[in-house]
């Protein structure tokens, strides 16, 4: 018989569709139902997609969502406790203040998601899988396809029951807002949290063992009594230092220099040339004059930039996730590799830059990382986006007018 990853059926297969009446009206039985009214029903949407549905404030709890699709769906304030959501697709839905205490997420997918300030208290956060039995051809397994937007099923012959077996899924918080999350003694052996932001999170007693967290933001967590055994730690970002020196110079006075060089046209001050180094305590570099500045492999996260004039700088390799630059001045300036997600370019210029008569620099983002940035009205004329990850990016009146995209 061929293996898990050998035969593909549509994503359809299980997935079914569902009107906004008919959720809305199940939704009112659930109510009656948690009440113990007569006529009551516990909410079932198992495989409904509700993509995109709005659910603000909907009570949810005890609900059965099993392999449910709620892809970009409003879920602020949603009560979700002790609901289950095994193998459900979360992908960039909005979470905030939820609270999914005690809920069975595991294999779930909350990759882009929003969860700041929601109540994940004792979830169970593990991997997991769904296998629905068909007669002619074993198992047909659900998955989250790498691809953004599409579910992937997969048959497999026999039962599956083992980790051996290769087909559990992890659950999948790559990139999700987790800041200020309440994760205590939350279940994660082996979630894949990597890029994630769990500035301030609570994960008091939680269960980390084997997760991925590569690149994850950890500033002001609660880590206290956590068990990260066998868990991947590499690039987390930790607690900004108090001050930063650059060959024993503070930042601020590097920074200074450089406005003063830029204001002066190089008559007076210095140009900064940084490489590695942490700018976070600088907090605000709203509107200030940083043309051609040289911060390579830098950290950027959540810094506001807003109207900063850094034409004809290099920041390859930095990492700007968060970051404001509405309304920047990046004409010209070097992003390549760097990591944009969910900053704000809205606005910003990335026009070329002249640099003598008839010449000019090119904005280069070659491999840089824009999910879901905003984009908004940007100038990206002849902007080097080869290779760049665009997913979920917000495109709206940006003007792509000669950039280089990959077809």
């Amino acid at each position: 018989m061929p293996s898990a990853a050998a035969i593909k059926v549509p994503s359809s297969y299980l997935l079914r569709s569902v009107d906004y009446a008919s959720v809305k009206a199940a939704l009112e039985l659930h109510a009656r139902h948690l009440k113990g009214l007569a006529g009551g029903k516990r909410a079932n949407f198992s495989h409904l997609d509700l993509s995109n549905f709005a659910l603000e404030d909907a009570d949810l709890r005890d609900a059965e969502l099993t392999g449910a699709r709620f892809m970009g769906a409003f879920l602020s304030g949603a009560r979700l406790d002790k609901a289950r959501l095994y193998g459900a697709d979360l992908r960039d839905a909005d979470l905030r203040g939820a609270c999914l205490a005690r809920a069975d997420m595991r294999g779930s997918c909350l990759r882009g998601a929003n969860l700041t300030g929601a109540d994940l208290t004792d979830c169970d956060l593990r991997e997991g899988l769904i296998a629905v039995q068909d007669l002619a051809s074993g198992f047909r397994i659900l998955g989250h396809e790498a691809r953004k937007g599409e579910l992937d099923y997969a048959i497999v012959s026999g039962p599956v029951s083992s980790r051996d077996e290769g087909v559990m899924t992890p659950v999948d918080f790559r990139n999700a807002v987790m800041a200020g999350a309440r994760l205590v003694r939350s279940r994660m052996v082996g979630a894949v949290l990597d890029g994630a932001d769990l500035s301030g999170a609570d994960l008091h007693q939680a269960d980390l063992a084997g997760a991925s967290l590569r690149r994850a933001v950890i500033a002001g967590a609660n880590l206290g009594s956590a068990s990260l055994e066998g868990a991947d730690l590499t690039g987390v970002l930790r607690a900004p230092p108090p001050l930063v020196y650059i060959d024993d110079e503070p930042l601020t006075d590097v920074m200074t220099a450089h406005e003063l060089w830029c204001d002066s046209e190089g008559m007076d001050g210095r140009p900064a040339k940084l490489s590695t180094a942490d700018l976070r305590p600088l907090r605000d570099l709203s509107r200030r004059r940083l043309t051609a500045l040289v911060a390579v492999d830098c950290i950027f996260f959540g810094l506001s930039m807003a109207g900063a004039q850094l034409q004809g700088s290099d920041l390859s390799g930095s990492d700007l996730r968060g970051a404001d630059l509405k309304g920047a001045d990046l004409r010209g300036v070097k992003l390549v590799g760097a990591d944009l997600t969910r900053a704000d370019l809205s606005g910003a210029d990335l026009r070329p830059l002249g640099i003598a008569e008839g010449r000019f620099i090119r904005a280069d983002l070659t491999r840089a990382k824009l999910t879901q940035t905003d984009l908004t009205g940007a100038r990206l004329t002849r902007a080097r986006l080869l290779e760049a990850d665009l997913e979920g990016a917000r495109l709206a009146d940006a003007d792509l007018k000669g950039a280089e995209l990959e077809r």
